[in-house]
């Protein structure tokens, strides 16, 4: 029998950045691709309404879908609800953590930033990183619920106002001991969808990094023995909100393998 798919969790568009990185990686797997727009944005929710959602869906999914491995590509619902969800599911899972430690290990001024939503920069977890990667480094933290919302209206072909970017930049810069950082860490998947945009707005050249290319190697590793067999089906993306509305998205899921669009 041959293997299910890959099935992709974020709250909206931003686990593409994570996608793609996985396909190019797998370019043979097949892959399903949810978008909770019913319970989005995560990154403005609390814990316990986050790790509630993230594995009552991530239960129905993998039920209805039979994945050979799951990504929660969302640092969000990772540092919230990945310990939660791994011991119930029969299947495995991989997260999405902020790329501290490769952060700390290229800095050269040892001022690294953290750019992610409200809730995860607040996450124990963040500052467990910090502190075991990052312990000789100055790591300023900023939540932008702005620059969420401006990769989903990239997505949609529509235009932002380049302020979004200087803001959520200066969020960053104009904390103590910003005018020395040289590291971003685009701790929310929706950022490095934005990252040229981020760049250009830049004051100086800052260095972007991501977990992405980290999720694809673990992705491929897991799945190694792993075999699909026939033609590869064409790829979903499922929307818990229904799909009224998402029709502007539909070239760019295209550009990612994502042709089919369905409601939950």
């Amino acid at each position: 029998m041959s293997a299910g798919p890959i099935l992709f969790l974020d709250s909206g568009v931003g686990g593409l950045s994570v996608l793609r990185a996985v396909t190019a990686k797998l370019p043979d797997a097949p892959i399903v691709y949810c978008a909770d727009s019913a319970g989005y944005p995560y990154g403005t929710k609390g814990e316990a309404e986050v790790s509630a959602r993230v594995a009552g869906l991530l239960g129905r999914l993998a039920e209805r879908l039979d994945p050979a491995l799951i990504v929660i590509a969302c640092n969000t619902a990772s540092t919230i609800a990945l310990g939660y969800v791994r011991p119930v599911l029969d299947v495995g899972v991989v997260g999405t953590v902020p790329a501290i430690k490769p952060a700390a290990e290229q800095t050269a001024t040892r001022v690294i930033g953290v750019l992610g939503t409200d809730a995860t920069v607040r996450q124990p977890y963040v500052a467990d990183l910090s502190a075991r990667f990052a312990g000789d480094c100055t790591v300023l933290k900023h939540g932008s619920a702005a620059l969420v919302a401006a990769a989903e209206a990239k997505l949609r072909g529509e235009a932002v106002d380049p302020a979004v970017y200087r803001g959520a930049l200066d969020g960053l810069l104009n904390q103590p001991g910003g005018e020395r950082m040289d590291m971003v860490v685009l701790a929310c998947t929706h950022f490095p969808l934005v990252e040229a945009e981020l760049a250009a707005v830049a004051p100086r050249p800052l260095r972007f990094v991501h977990g992405a290319d980290g999720i694809a190697r673990r992705c491929a590793h897991l799945l190694r023995e792993t075999a699909w067999e026939g033609p590869k089906p064409e790829g979903r993306a499922i929307f818990t909100g229904g799909i009224e509305g998402v029709a502007p998205l539909a070239p760019a899921l295209q550009g990612f393998g994502l042709t089919r669009i369905e409601g939950l």
